[in-house]
């Protein structure tokens, strides 16, 4: 196809959307440049990303009738009816089974930069454990591979990243030799992209020849499960239940029976795990009922009266929150995916550098374009049999997204302690506190040794006796 019949082409595409202003330096590009722009613009739905950035650009949101909200019903973390109590009992039993048999998988979504904590990497490459420095990779990796041993079976390790850290992270487990995993078992993938718009709607240009192109997000796992032969693989090895969580949680249980069984045996096609807010403005999503399906609703989306609403015992009405643990069926994924997932995304305004008319490349220092992603637990809706259970997150939560304060590389080592000192009183070996009943030690379990306290339980014989002041590693 000649020069001139390629910008026909795709003029024809663009035009009808307003978007041919990204064509306005082709006359002026290498063929090289040419080749790489035409294949952004025939790979991209202009009707729909037109349609979205019209109603990003004009302040819409998902409509949600809040007067007809309800909080989600969720399963206790500590079971105290008989019918509770069994169910429990019963899920860990099932859950085991599960994993003997090879039916698990597990899939950490993990695309983004280590940006807001200062760290130009992959953010799962953080080095994150108190003494060691080990990354979230390794934390994770050594978890699993404590696992396999536990229940002598293979876990598979779904890993999908962006087009922005896919050959990083890739050359990160090469360099550390997949940190004692077999590479057969882990599966990397890149997640789809969209284009950023600017506040009125125009996708944006990052250089003459290409579009500012963002991650689709979390929810864009689904496609990308399918699209990179990940379902595929799935089925071939006979998994049927897919363990869920972000790369900036290292506390997350990567293999949980309970969870995974009480998701099986329910026939939930999407479960989740919730945590009780600590106050109304906590930035967790909340568990809802609307029209009797489940959904999560932002924290930064729901109305003051909602989330200071109490109930009669005086908690929170709305205080089930997300902290992005799920496990997945794999038909769910398949049904989800047989044909084209039709997600609405969310909005986000970002200082995105851009090209402008004069060709220049600008750094804006204000939010410039708008960015479009979608959310994994926008499947909730869709989902038969959802299961929400109650987590703990002196277990189970304590995520690395900013560089101090909350949510911080600090105060997650701090949870690493706490939960350590934890394990270790529950097996009966004493650990020095100090006066406000604080570790006074500083100890590292590694996961590859140790996933929960029964693991401390069972190594207690070769435990030293710890003392103030002093740092332990423990393998």
């Amino acid at each position: 196809m000649s020069v001139d019949a390629t910008k026909q082409e795709l003029t024809a595409l663009l035009a009808p959307h307003h978007q041919e202003h990204i064509l306005r330096f082709w006359d002026l590009l290498n063929p090289g440049e040419r080749q790489e722009l035409a294949a952004q613009v025939r790979n991209i739905n202009w009707a729909r990303i037109s349609q979205w950035g019209a109603k990003a650009a004009s302040g819409g949101k998902l409509d949600i009738p809040f007067d007809q909200l309800q909080p989600a019903p969720y399963q206790p973390l500590r079971a105290e009816s008989p019918k509770e109590i069994t169910l429990q009992k019963a899920s860990i039993a099932h859950g085991e089974t599960l994993l003997r048999a090879g039916k698990v998988a597990t899939f950490t979504v993990a695309g983004g930069q280590g940006t807001r904590l200062g760290y130009d990497a992959p953010k799962g490459t953080f080095p994150v454990t108190p003494i060691r420095q080990k990354s979230l990779f390794q934390v994770f990796a050594e978890g699993i591979a404590r696992n396999q041993d536990r229940y002598q079976t293979i876990i598979p390790w779904y890993i999908m990243t962006s087009t922005i850290n896919d050959d990083a992270t890739r050359a990160f487990f090469s360099e550390h030799n997949y940190f004692g995993l077999d590479p057969a078992n882990i599966m990397f993938f890149a997640q789809g992209t969209l284009p950023a718009l600017d506040l009125q709607g125009k996708a944006l240009l990052a250089t003459r020849s290409s579009l500012a192109l963002s991650p689709n997000g979390h929810g864009g796992s689904f496609v990308a499960l399918r699209d990179s032969g990940a379902l595929a693989d799935m089925a071939a090895r006979g998994v049927t239940a897919l363990s869920y969580w972000q790369v900036d949680n290292p506390m997350v249980h990567v293999i949980d029976p309970l969870f995974i069984g009480m998701h099986d045996l329910t026939q939930s096609d999407m479960s989740s795990r919730a945590l009780i807010k600590r106050e109304p403005l906590e930035k967790l999503g909340h568990f809802c009922l609307l029209n009797n399906r489940l959904i999560i609703v932002e924290y930064s989306d729901m109305p003051d009266d909602l989330l200071y609403q109490k109930d009669d015992k005086g908690r929170l009405l709305y205080r089930a929150g997300s902290p992005a643990i799920h496990v997945l069926s794999r038909q769910f994924v398949e049904r989800l995916t047989n044909g084209e997932l039709d997600f609405q995304p969310h909005r986000a305004f970002k200082k995105i550098p851009y090209v402008n008319d004069a060709g220049e490349i600008v750094n804006p220092s204000e939010p410039n374009a708008i960015k479009l992603e979608f959310f994994l637990f926008d499947a909730l809706p869709l989902a038969q049999h959802p299961l929400v259970l109650e987590g703990d997150r002196d277990e189970q939560f304590a995520p690395v997204k900013n560089a101090s304060g909350d949510d911080s590389p600090q105060s997650c080592r701090d949870a690493m302690l706490k939960r350590a000192a934890s394990w270790l009183g529950q097996a009966g070996v004493p650990f020095p506190t100090d006066g406000d009943g604080k570790p006074a030690a500083v100890v590292e379990l590694s996961p590859r040794s140790f996933v929960d306290a029964k693991d401390v339980q069972s190594a207690k014989s070769r435990l030293p006796a710890f003392q103030p002041g002093e740092m332990y590693y423990i393998d």
